[in-house]
């Protein structure tokens, strides 16, 4: 039965439309502007929008098995309208959409920004609540509101199950995502500086399993946090060089400072066309809790997250091999440990 896929055109989707095909399966991706991830794939193309609930009702017609990717992702304080709009409402949409078609399974990609981390000296677990909307950011509020969407579908007979990866690295990362640009800065050696905050990162590939393993045997109403590795931005930025023998230049800067700077850097960035990696809002994603608990996928999805070393490796020789890095002196040789 086909599987129907929104944002399969994203990073990870570009993943899990590979693993789905390498199944077998017949897939069916929504595609709203930017198909180049899945150029040269045997798959069905529809062009659609989450805002348009007809066009869902179209792509998913006959359709099994939804995976819903599609959101937008921002590291910005000033965009509730777009994310209400394509966050929440687009998802409200989709659950109608599968509702209407009668779909048998809704494989819904929330994240952990969704859950509050709050204290930092416990641990984050599916227990942990939904962040609320006062003193959290945007994008995390919308993806708490998109899973809340969700939740009411259950209740209305929906048959689906939430996914909350950490932060997201791996190959096929064809925008690329904004900290997969901020890895091939450091592997280019042009990120100005670096900051003393950190996140859990996590394999796309490794994501996209655990979720397909969801899809099949997860019981209805479940949620699994999908994490991988804390690493700072430092210790990154090591492993890069490590990697491609190009060190990152510049200071680390106390988040405190960065924040200070952050307005300033981003006038710059706007100025110069370029896309702002240290906003006043990524900067407070980078202060994290070192603790995010994947416990409950790997006892029940066998959720086994590889090395963040191999991670690096296998995304930078992808970066390589689509032409971003090919000014690099020595080749990236990717670990496999």
């Amino acid at each position: 039965m086909t599987v129907a896929v929104t944002g399969a055109s994203g990073h990870i989707g570009a993943n899990l439309v590979r693993a789905l095909l390498a199944e077998g399966r017949p897939v069916r991706a929504l595609v709203h502007c930017d198909a180049r991830a899945l150029e040269g794939l045997e798959l069905e193309t529809v062009r659609g929008d989450i805002c348009d609930i007809q066009s869902l009702r179209q792509a998913f017609d006959g359709a099994e098995t939804v995976y819903h990717l599609a959101a937008h992702v921002s590291i910005r304080s000033n965009e509730w309208p777009w994310l209400e709009s394509v966050n929440i409402t687009g998802t409200r949409n989709v659950v109608d959409a599968c509702l209407d078609r009668g779909v048998k399974r809704l494989v819904h990609f929330s994240s952990i920004h969704a859950i509050q981390q709050e204290p930092f000296d416990r641990p984050v677990d599916e227990s942990s609540p939904l962040v609320g909307r006062r003193r959290y950011l945007p994008y995390d509020c919308s993806k708490a509101d998109s899973e809340r969407e969700v939740c009411k579908g259950i209740n209305r007979g929906l048959d689906a199950v939430i996914i909350n990866p950490t932060g997201v690295i791996g190959p096929y990362d064809y925008k690329p995502s904004h900290f997969g640009e901020a890895l091939l800065k450091m592997a280019r050696g042009t990120l100005p500086g670096l900051v003393n905050g950190g996140f859990d990162w996590v394999d796309a590939r490794d994501v996209v399993q655990a979720a397909i393993k969801a899809e099949h045997g997860a019981p209805r109403g479940s949620q699994y946090i999908l994490s991988g590795h804390w690493a700072s931005i430092k210790q990154l930025a090591l492993l890069v060089e490590e990697l491609t023998g190009v060190a990152t230049r510049g200071p680390v800067f106390p988040l405190w400072i960065a924040g200070c700077a952050a307005p300033a850097i981003t006038v710059f960035d706007r100025a110069c066309r370029h896309r702002s990696l240290y906003t006043r809002a990524s900067l407070k994603t980078l202060h994290s809790n070192c603790n995010i608990s994947h416990d409950k996928a790997a006892w029940e999805l066998g959720f086994n997250p590889r090395p963040l070393k191999e991670t690096i490796g296998d995304t930078l020789e992808w970066f390589a091999g689509y032409g971003w890095l090919a000014n690099l002196a020595p080749e990236v040789e990717t670990p496999h440990e």
